[in-house]
């Protein structure tokens, strides 16, 4: 890979980051690289290429990072729902002798 292709993949992933409103992980998925690649080259390549763009994205990713908790404490909150769910069935199966 030349600099010049790396320098297209960086200005791809961020517009592709910014336009979609992704997450470094989604980012990552829909170009088939390790998230830690996709954040390596968004920190230090674009900060040099588009100093416009870095700041946007770096703003984008940092809403994301707010609120990240929110989403975890969602999917937990989820996950206990269901495992409750999945309890109060097998206590109906197994009152009704199934």
């Amino acid at each position: 890979m030349t600099n010049n292709d790396i320098d297209n993949l960086t200005l791809d992933l961020a517009h592709f980051l910014l336009d979609n409103h992704t997450t470094i992980r989604a980012t990552a998925k829909a170009f088939n690289m390790a998230k830690s690649t996709v954040h390596h080259i968004l920190n230090t390549r674009l900060k040099h290429l588009n100093l416009t763009l870095y700041k946007n994205v770096k703003q984008l990713l940092q809403e994301n990072f707010n609120i990240k908790h929110l989403h975890g404490g969602q999917a937990t909150k989820l996950k206990y729902e269901k495992l409750k769910e999945n309890i109060n069935l097998n206590d109906k199966i197994e009152f009704l002798g199934i």
